[in-house]
């Protein structure tokens, strides 16, 4: 299905915390189709080829200017934008992607100073419908929240990203499975396993591995729903 296209609408980055959030809200309650048909874009019937779709709809939206850079949706505001698919009894439907690993500089970085760190210290979180039964046009984006890490929270995190870090720098990048980490998880994130990156071990010795990927788990973003949306189960 394709959403009739309206006039392009090309929204300049926000200028601050309130301009952005007070854009977030504007869009709580509109379909996909309709935010679509506002910045010129074509629906997809489907996701599965469409991998974040809505998330980079929702950027265009929003002002958002970082691109395909490591650094914050919106640079200047130091906040990342994050969508999160809900399903029909209203909790998350996936885990989070977070950032790519960096494989190269593992082992001689710090918490302080990671990806993760940097991209959850401000997050804007746009829940969106993700019921199959809802056509992809229909769906509807739900109430923003603009969250930082309560100091228990990011202790956690923490917490897991030494233990995968750690893992990594030592043993290498098989070392690691998605079992690992009760909030945080490492993935594979490559369209197929012949993608491969080269890596520095904890030895200074090269070798080839998959590109890897830090996810939320659903059991974050399920606590985070029920901390901060009332009404929730």
């Amino acid at each position: 299905m394709v959403c009739q296209l309206l006039p392009v609408v090309k929204a300049e980055p926000p200028d601050s915390e309130a301009e952005l959030l007070q854009r977030a809200r504007v869009l709580a309650g509109v379909s996909l189709g309709e935010v679509a048909g506002q910045v010129g874009a074509v629906v997809p019937d489907t996701l599965l080829r469409a991998k974040g779709w809505v998330g980079m709809l929702v950027e265009k939206a929003l002002g958002a200017s970082a691109g395909s850079r490591a650094e914050p949706d919106f640079p200047k505001l130091g906040i990342e934008l994050k969508t999160l698919p809900i399903d029909a009894s209203g909790m998350p439907s996936e885990s989070t992607f977070v950032c790519t690993v960096e494989l190269s500089r593992i082992p001689e970085i710090e918490w302080d100073e990671s990806r993760v760190k940097k991209k959850l210290e401000r997050v804007l979180w746009f829940p969106v419908q993700a019921d199959r039964q809802i056509p992809m046009s229909e769906r509807r984006l739900g109430e923003p929240l603009l969250w930082s890490p309560a100091p228990n929270e990011e202790a956690a995190l923490r917490f897991d990203w030494e233990e995968l870090a750690g893992r990594i720098s030592c043993f290498g990048t098989e070392s690691v499975s998605a079992h690992l980490g009760q909030f945080l998880q490492v993935r594979p994130k490559a369209a197929h396993s012949r993608i491969q990156t080269r890596v520095v071990d904890g030895e200074g010795e090269p070798y080839a591995a998959n590109p890897r990927g830090f996810y939320l788990r659903t059991a974050f973003t399920q606590a985070l729903l029920r901390q901060h949306y009332a009404g929730m189960r």
